[in-house]
């Protein structure tokens, strides 16, 4: 029996990298004509590491000795909230200066103002169309 055994060369994949070493590797990633691909390639590091970290340095989590930080507009904040009760929907109170205009086929107009129960409403109407339905 041949046992293979491969020998893996290169950096250990699981590197520590202190905060001063992100935030140089961030700056340079920035620098006017920077490459994200071209840093990591030259520092061997992936480039979604980078976009991470570039996100963190931009966040304040990433700061040399600083917790993250976060400005007073910035923080999240709740609003108070009361539910109210249902309504019922709002009716004409009489006296109101509310007004219905009906314009009938035959020519016959019909104007009411203030306020009017429906089934009167629907009495007189049925009264000026003959009790025909259209």
């Amino acid at each position: 029996n041949v046992t293979t055994v491969t020998v893996l060369s290169g950096p250990e994949r699981r590197r520590r990298w202190s905060t001063a070493e992100k935030l140089r590797i961030v700056e340079e990633s920035l620098a006017p004509g920077g490459s994200v691909v071209e840093v990591a390639r030259r520092h061997d590091v992936h480039r979604n590491l980078i976009t991470v970290w570039r996100r963190q340095a931009r966040t304040g989590v990433l700061a040399c000795g600083r917790e993250p930080t976060q400005r007073q507009n910035e923080e999240v904040r709740f609003a108070a909230v009361s539910v109210a009760p249902d309504r019922p929907p709002p009716t004409a109170l009489s006296g109101s200066c509310g007004a219905i205009e009906i314009e009938f086929a035959a020519g016959a107009r019909m104007r009411i103002t203030g306020a009017v129960d429906a089934a009167t409403l629907t009495a007189v109407v049925a009264a000026l169309t003959d009790g025909r339905r259209r």
